[in-house]
């Protein structure tokens, strides 16, 4: 019993130490995960995917707030096209569309305001889940907010490009060109920013879901390109990363929305430049089963 008491103190010290050790790794791998989390900045949460059903926040009888369920169906058709005609136009569309580059190079020169609002209007008529239609264009011509949406994109940016995206995505943007210095942001006539309503207040204060909101302001937003590619306007898809909630406070947009897009529209600068890029063939890209 004696030896045994005399031991009792080192079997102690060895148990602390380990306890220390077990500690110290614990909280060394919640560091590790707190950094690794920092360092991606697709977890921004104005980018995440954000439809959730809260069936808690829905109306307690389940109806449905939006369209009368009632609502009519009309007749549809659609005008028909000889083959010939068909493939004319598919193939003319896609010539269309396969001019179109992201140019970074954007004149100042002023665009009608009206073809703006067709080209949105253009991107209004894409399908959204239920008919919700979540999206908010908001159309940027003042100068001075421009300046400031530039400065905010600038800051962040320059933090994403020097600590957030890692040398690996840094080294594969070098070869198109791209930092973190956004003159466009100041020289196009306009910027549009496209939100996502994630969901709406209905008139008794709960909230209505907008159900997959991300994916169908995304459809809106291809329809805008191919609007904007036809009327011989330019762009650069953005995704101001870790910008949307200052983007939002700036534009005074409500919470429900989020920022998924910036699309600076004009024409191309006459010095306007962009990478020599190809596109797959179709092989790679489609299958025929």
């Amino acid at each position: 019993m004696e030896r045994f008491s005399s031991l009792t103190p080192v079997f102690i010290a060895i148990i602390c130490v380990l306890i220390g050790i077990i500690l110290k790794s614990s909280k060394k791998g919640k560091s590790e995960t707190k950094n690794k989390s920092e360092s991606h900045p697709w977890v921004d949460d104005d980018l995440r995917d954000s439809t959730d059903l809260h069936v808690e926040e829905e109306d307690a009888d389940g109806n449905w707030q939006g369209l009368d369920e009632n609502i009519a169906h009309v007749s549809f058709s659609v005008e028909r096209y000889s083959e010939d005609e068909m493939i004319k136009r598919s193939k003319e569309f896609y010539e269309l569309l396969n001019k179109r580059r992201s140019v970074r190079f954007i004149s100042n020169e002023p665009v009608p305001r009206e073809v703006i609002n067709n080209v949105i209007k253009a991107a209004g008529t894409s399908p959204s889940g239920a008919h919700t239609e979540p999206w908010t264009f908001a159309v940027v011509q003042d100068p001075e907010v421009k300046h400031r949406i530039r400065e905010i994109i600038e800051e962040e940016e320059e933090i994403n490009y020097k600590k957030r995206m890692g040398d690996r995505w840094v080294n594969d943007l070098k070869r198109l060109r791209t930092n973190w210095i956004k003159v466009y942001l100041d020289t196009a006539p306009y910027l549009i920013l496209i939100f996502k309503q994630v969901y709406r207040m209905l008139p008794n204060g709960q909230k209505k879901t907008h159900y997959y909101n991300e994916i169908s302001v995304s459809i809106a937003c291809g329809l805008l390109l191919a609007a904007l590619q036809n009327v011989g306007l330019v762009t650069v898809t953005s995704t101001p990363l870790n910008c949307g909630p200052r983007l939002r406070v700036l534009l005074q947009r409500p919470a429900n929305e989020k920022l998924l897009l910036l699309l600076p529209v004009g024409y191309p600068s006459k010095d306007a430049t962009v990478p020599d890029l190809t596109r797959k063939p179709l092989d790679d890209i489609m299958v025929v089963m």
